[in-house]
Order: structure tokens, then C-alpha cells, then sequence
């Protein structure tokens, strides 16, 4: 990232505070945001523009975050719906949305994702468009999207999930069915990111997965692609560890092999940012809950004993508005906020963390 960039992302970052809505300014509590400053670590979460009509999601949203990350808005099929030969192919209605919230309340903007096997267009998937073609198509949409962002967007998550548990390669569109023509193996990554890197130099470039925070089959594909990449100069800047998780990580083995595992990425000389945080219940008593507040910490805690580890974000902030009731059933209340915008333990127990 060039230094100019920098200093004003960092000028940014450490501007004034946005002035809360009178339901929110009687707490003169720290919040999240102030309290991560100390550990030089932004405090995130992914939003929806849809949800900023609400006044309780953007003064939270404005109060107790420095970055804000698009959950869907910037992913290939909702800003880019419609195919090239259309008078208006992309709808950045929604991404600019959030850029100007995030403007607006101080906060740095990340993007997630250029590059996903999930969430594609029709017209792309039943295309039936050869390799040449379909590279042509990702090669425009990344410098499209990354040229329209430009200066407003400092990160990337540039390919997202293209590993199996095992260590393979995903079998998606994009690397085999057809495949966008780079070859095999992680060649078609390396050929992502030095598109990326072109189509906008300045920004942060992260590969970002799921059930790779422990040294395991996944992560060990991932790291061997990153340490050949740094190798070779591959413009990757740093690796996203979503992070989504349930009580069963609150197991020392398992913190600690996250810990390893985060420090073995950072001597690479990459940045680590722990992306999509959550962590789901299967009830919502006061045990449970209590529970949950002990592993935010724990794993809040890994972040700040890790320099390298820049970024920690959320999934979401409130139970009202969180994926996991949908995607697995019978679990749910695995945010920092509940469902009538109350803290939770979970919220004291990460300030507390950032607080030490």
C-alpha cells in the first residue's frame, strides 16, 4: 500500500468519533473501537445497507466499529447481476451504500469477495462459456469492481474458500468446471491476485477460509500456497481466518493450535485478520452465554498476542441479524448484541480482552 494511502487510511481510522444517536450517548463506557486502538487493531464487522434504516444497527454500527465489511453486497452476483453485453451490468448501489456510511462514521471498508465459488449470477453459471472466455469475464469483473472501489476499499478478500478439509483444490467454476484456464493446482489463485494487484496496486490483498484456524490438512494447503507465493512474489499481503466457531473450540489444544498456526503465517511476513467471527449456541442460558463471553475472550486474546493480527471482525454484530439460524438448525445467538440490541457477556468479555 503506498505511504500516502496509509497515512490517510490511518488518519481515518484514528479520526474523531462519530457523534451516537441520544439513545446511545448516556454510556460513557469505552467501546470496542476505542478499546482495540491501543493493540493498533480495527475492530470490524460485516454489515448490509438494508439494515442501516434501522437506528439502533447504525448507531452501534457507527459507535462501537472502525471498519465495516459488505456481508453480500460485493459479492459477484449481487454487484454484478447481469452480463456484460447489458447497458448496466453492475448495481453498486448497495457496496456504495456502506462506503458512505463507513465515510460518513470514520470507519475503513474491506471487501469480501472477488472471487467465490457461491453466489454467482445465472448468466454466469449456465453461460456455457469456454475457459478463454470465462477468464476474460473474471479478469474484467476484478478490475471493474476493484477500479470502481479504489481508494475507499483498502482490503480484499481477493479468492474465498478454494480448498476442501483435505487440502485439495475446490472443484468450482472458476478452477475446474471449467476452470478459467491458468492451469492446475493454485495457478488460477496466482493468476487472481496478480490481476487484483493490477487492477488496483495500493490495496491489501488477503486469500480468506473457513475451518482453517488449526493447523490441519486445510491450513497447511494454504500455507504452502503462501509460502510459494511470498517466494515468488505473488502479491498476497495476508490470509483471512473466518473463524466461525462453537463451544467445542473452547479446548486448549485447540486455542493453542490456532495460536501456532497464526504465528507460522505471520513469519511469512503476512498480515492475519480474523474475518467472520462468531460463535453459535445450541440454547441461550445464562450458562451458555457465559460460556460464549470465555471464548470471545480467549480468542480475542490470541489476536491481540499476535502483532500481525490487524483486524478482528464479526460476522455481524446482533442475533437479530446473524446466518446461523439458517444454515444450522438449531443453533442461533452467536453475536456480540442480542436480538433486542442488549450487550451480551460476549461483548464484555472482548472489550475486556482489548482492554489489557
Amino acid at each position: 500500500m503506498g505511504n500516502m494511502m496509509l497515512a490517510a487510511m490511518f488518519m481515518l481510522y484514528l479520526g474523531p468519533r462519530i457523534a451516537s444517536p441520544k439513545a446511545w450517548s448516556a454510556s460513557s463506557e469505552t467501546t470496542l473501537r476505542q478499546a482495540a486502538e491501543a493493540h493498533h487493531i480495527i475492530i470490524g464487522t460485516a454489515a448490509a445497507s438494508r439494515l442501516l434504516e434501522e437506528p439502533e444497527y447504525s448507531a452501534i454500527l457507527a459507535s462501537e466499529f472502525s471498519q465495516l465489511q459488505a456481508e453480500n453486497e460485493m459479492k459477484f452476483g449481487a454487484i454484478h447481476p447481469r452480463p456484460d453485453t447489458d447497458p448496466e451490468p453492475y448495481d453498486f448501489k448497495g457496496g456504495d451504500a456502506l462506503v458512505a456510511f463507513a465515510q460518513t462514521h470514520n470507519m475503513v471498508v474491506r471487501g469480501h469477495t472477488l472471487v467465490w465459488h457461491n453466489n454467482l449470477p445465472g448468466w454466469l453459471k449456465n453461460g456455457g462459456f469456454t475457459r478463454r472466455q470465462q477468464a476474460r469475464i473474471l479478469r474484467r469483473h476484478i478490475h471493474r469492481v476493484m477500479m470502481h472501489y479504489a481508494s475507499q476499499v483498502y482490503a480484499w478478500d481477493v479468492v474465498n474458500e478454494a480448498f476442501n478439509d483435505n487440502g485439495s483444490m475446490r472443484s468450482t467454476i472458476w478452477y475446474d468446471k471449467p476452470g478459467i484456464g491458468a492451469g492446475q493446482g493454485t495457478k488460477y489463485i496466482e493468476q487472481v491476485f496478480r490481476w487484483a494487484h493490477d487492477a488496483d496496486p495500493n490495496a491489501k490483498l488477503f486469500y480468506n477460509d473457513y475451518d482453517a484456524e488449526e493447523i490441519n490438512q486445510k491450513s497447511d494447503a494454504i500455507y504452502e500456497m503462501a509460502k510459494d507465493f511470498k517466494k515468488r512474489g505473488v502479491p498476497l499481503d495476508g490470509i483471512g481466518f473466518q473463524t466461525h466457531i462453537s463451544l467445542n473450540f473452547d479446548d486448549p489444544r485447540k486455542l493453542a493450535s490456532y495460536a501456532k498456526n497464526l504465528e507460522r503465517f505471520s513469519k511469512l511476513g503476512l498480515e492475519l485478520h480474523m474475518t467472520e467471527l462468531d460463535i453459535r449456541l445450541s440454547d441461550s442460558r445464562d450458562e451458555s452465554l457465559a460460556a460464549q463471553a470465555k471464548l470471545y475472550g480467549k480468542i480475542t486474546t490470541i489476536c491481540v498476542e499476535q502483532p500481525p493480527c490487524k483486524v478482528l471482525q464479526t460476522w455481524g454484530f446482533t442475533d437479530r441479524h446473524s446466518w446461523i439460524p439458517q444454515f444450522y438448525k438449531g443453533m442461533g445467538w452467536a453475536l456480540l448484541w442480542d436480538s433486542d440490541y442488549r450487550k451480551k457477556p460476549a461483548y464484555e468479555a472482548m472489550r475486556s480482552a482489548l482492554e489489557k
